[in-house]
């Protein structure tokens, strides 16, 4: 069965939900065709599942798209027609036409799409609750860290990375300012910005772009590795490429130690075309082997 593309739609729910729904879709999309990460259709299943829970239509129509052709999950017909009439509900136009294929909407969804309470609890222990963190901000800083959620997953980033680093450089102070000339919400230090085209660093819409730019350059580099990335982000990727590693800096080892502490991964997904990796990697490999 062929697939085409539908409309994307915004998901029910908070702005936050909404915008970590589009990044789950993105980073689930590279994973059932293999671009830039290794191919696993059913990773890739069990992301448009967590989408869909968040009421995202383009997740509901892909996972099941999935279920249709048998590809990373069972095939089902009557789950297929199911999650492709939840779509067609919320407006998605190509999931309406392929419920003549697989059957009108059945009413049972996928067991992923009801986890049980313990896994609920544990998915909350394991990630940081980003969304609540936001809500206990003063509303200056509140609407900073929205606007760092709504634009991150225009760079295929995780908004609670993005959050991490934004809250560790400024506290989400547009006006913020070092000694060292690092500028804005995220920190960026004049020859940054020029390099991301960011031609007011106080504009906070431009500075945040400006660094996640970096960091999406940055993840690409070091290819997903977060502790290295985060080490690029406050001491320069040269560094990390001239310590072959995390700098023996005390401010730069605080700092990768409270963005892992809130992040709660130490890998994320990358985009290989974006820039080739750093050459340090293959001889760390190399001297580890």
């Amino acid at each position: 069965m062929s697939r085409a593309g539908g409309t994307e739609l915004p998901a029910d729910g908070s702005s936050a939900g909404a915008e970590h729904a589009k990044f789950l879709v993105a980073q689930a999309l590279a994973l059932e065709h293999g671009e830039g990460v290794a191919q696993n259709a059913a990773k890739a299943a069990q992301m448009y599942c967590e989408a869909a829970r968040l009421g995202d239509a383009e997740a509901m129509y892909s996972l099941g798209w999935m279920y249709a052709n048998g590809r990373g999950v069972e095939r089902s017909d009557s789950l297929a027609g199911t999650l492709f009439a939840m779509a067609a509900f919320r407006g998605h136009d190509h999931a309406a036409k392929m419920m003549r294929f697989t059957g009108e909407y059945k009413g049972v969804v996928p067991e992923c799409m009801n986890p049980p309470e313990s896994e609920r609890t544990a998915d909350v222990d394991r990630k940081w609750n980003y969304t609540a963190y936001l809500a206990s901000l003063p509303p200056a800083k509140r609407d900073i860290g929205k606007l760092v959620v709504s634009l991150a997953p225009q760079y295929n980033i995780d908004p609670a990375l993005a959050l991490a680093i934004a809250s560790t450089e400024s506290n989400f102070d547009p006006a913020a300012a070092s000694p060292k000339s690092a500028l804005g919400v995220m920190q960026l230090i004049p020859e940054t910005a020029e390099r991301f085209n960011v031609r007011n660093a106080f504009d906070p819409a431009q500075n945040i772009k400006g660094g996640l730019a970096y960091l999406r350059w940055l993840l690409a580099y070091f290819q997903g590795n977060v502790a290295l990335v985060a080490a690029g982000y406050n001491a320069g990727e040269g560094a990390v490429d001239r310590y072959r590693g995390v700098p023996p800096y005390r401010e730069t080892r605080n700092y990768v130690d409270r963005i892992l502490t809130l992040f709660k991964a130490d890998r994320h997904p990358f985009e290989r075309r974006v820039v080739e990796p750093s050459p340090m990697l293959s001889s760390v490999r190399v001297a580890v082997q």
